[in-house]
């Protein structure tokens, strides 16, 4: 009965703490999106801001990750990650605050980054709207990773191979395997200038499954060991009936990789 009863407590803290987020990303976008734009990859934001000063985007206010970061993780975070109700009041009343009466002065955002901003008209939060609107900033990555999961898939040992191939053939998808390694300096380059990139996670997404695997932990898929010859980074194209297209080694810049994308599409 007990466990029943502890049951019932989870299944309705978990739908309120939901329902909660559900209506705070409502408030977000009917009050706030606006003026703060959608999601941008936090590698293509710190190219942005501390390589192209801002010449990239033109930012003038925070995008709603970078919200959602400045208040739960950056070094100015609201409140103790520890103490979850607490924590949600806190951030309550900072955005009760600070809409009331915007100062960047008073902003959790980087210093570096606010003076490219405009300030904010004020605004009023009711205490349900901003309470709403804490716990949308407070589950925002979860959901978000929920709802948008990675374009590149990370593979580990006890990979069911038979339905990676299933999954690419049900969506009509190509396969592309990353062969990396931990201490690779070319794959790590190539991770943050090329795979990061927004475009190029949405092209991958679109027309490949993409699976990134580290060859000094993990065997390669699809029998591609007899064709990889030790150099990492690697890129095996793999059709959804198991035929490996092409072989690609070494690193390459943006423009060469779309060029690559492009000739193994639907191959």
């Amino acid at each position: 009965m007990i466990f029943r009863l502890a049951l019932v407590f989870v299944f309705l803290f978990t739908s309120n703490l939901l329902a909660s987020y559900k209506d705070g990303k409502e408030i977000f976008q009917n009050k706030c999106s606006s003026c703060h734009g959608e999601y941008i990859s936090i590698s293509s934001l710190k190219k942005n801001f501390f390589e192209e000063q801002n010449k990239l985007y033109n930012l003038d206010t925070p995008t709603e990750n970078m919200l959602a970061y400045a208040i739960m993780d950056s070094s100015k975070k609201i409140g103790d990650p520890e103490d979850p109700e607490m924590r949600v009041i806190e951030i309550e009343e900072f955005l009760k605050s600070y809409l009331a009466n915007p100062d960047l002065n008073n902003s959790v955002c980087d210093p570096m980054i606010t003076k490219y901003y405009k300030k904010k008209e004020a605004i009023k939060l009711s205490d349900e709207e901003a309470t709403n609107l804490a716990m949308y900033f407070m589950e925002y990555k979860k959901y978000r990773e929920i709802e948008h999961p990675k374009a590149i898939k990370v593979l580990k040992n006890g990979y069911d191979e038979k339905q990676i191939l299933k999954d690419a053939k049900a969506l009509n998808k190509s396969i592309i395997v990353f062969a990396t390694a931990q201490n690779c300096h070319f794959c790590k380059n190539m991770k943050r200038d090329v795979l990061a990139l927004d475009d190029i996670q949405a092209q991958i997404d679109k027309n490949f499954i993409f699976l990134e695997v580290d060859v000094n932990s993990t065997n390669l898929p699809f029998d591609l060991k007899k064709s990889f010859y030790g150099m990492t980074p690697t890129f095996f194209f793999v059709s959804n009936d198991n035929k490996l297209l092409n072989v690609y080694p070494g690193a390459w810049v943006k423009k060469d990789f779309i060029e690559i994308l492009k000739e193994n599409i639907n191959k």
